[in-house]
């Protein structure tokens, strides 16, 4: 495999990454066994933001670049592929709260949908123990 389609699966592991921190947490619904590893995504999410550490798949991304001939990336991935290209740079502020909001109110849902599979579950219970 060249090092220039290593770079493009790279990235779309990047874009697959940040596409499941936003909206994972909607996956639990269905799947809800899933939220712990929406958590940790968003864990680390939060961390690289907030601590401004080094993601692996940039260095990654950058490995392969540099294999390939091309340099590495003079900033992070959401620099130079989300911010200034999917939204204005000058609204970061307003995304990441906007994020935030959608990660949390699929937090919320899953919550709300977990606690009522629980009642239907402790119902059909106690019917059944009725009904023996």
């Amino acid at each position: 495999m060249g090092f220039g389609l290593l770079t493009r699966v790279i990235l779309g592991a990047h874009f697959c990454y940040l596409a499941y921190v936003i909206f994972g947490g909607f996956l639990a619904w269905r799947w809800p066994r899933t939220i712990w590893l929406h958590l940790a995504a968003v864990g680390w999410g939060v961390a690289l933001v907030v601590g401004s550490l080094p993601c692996p798949l940039t260095w990654a991304e950058n490995w392969s670049r540099r294999r390939d001939g091309l340099p590495p990336l003079t900033n992070g991935f959401v620099d130079r592929y989300i911010e200034g290209v999917l939204y204005p740079e000058r609204y970061t502020n307003l995304v990441r709260v906007l994020v935030g909001l959608v990660v949390l109110g699929s937090w919320v849902g899953f919550a709300v949908i977990r606690r009522r599979s629980r009642e239907r579950e402790g119902a059909r219970a106690a019917a059944q123990r009725t009904a023996a």
